[in-house]
């Protein structure tokens, strides 16, 4: 029997690991351009971007969504 796999890019990533990739990626600066959150902007730390995010699901689709436009252009 064969295993299926998740066509989700999501599937088995993190919260955590999504936004680290992000910020490795683009900095704080920038994600705060792409996506006008006060956690990118005012005194930015992955701790307290990842409290807002798991509270805020409107924010957290927003990161995930720029995630899912950006996993192409991360180096592993």
């Amino acid at each position: 029997m064969e295993k299926q796999h998740s066509k989700d890019p999501l599937h088995g990533i993190t919260l955590k690991v999504i936004l680290e990739k992000l910020v490795a990626h683009y900095g704080f600066d920038t994600l705060g351009e792409l996506i006008k959150i006060k956690c990118f902007n005012d005194n930015p730390s992955i701790k307290s971007s990842l409290t807002f995010l798991r509270k805020t699901d409107w924010a957290r689709k927003e990161v995930e969504e720029l995630y899912v436009r950006s996993v192409n252009q991360f180096s592993n």
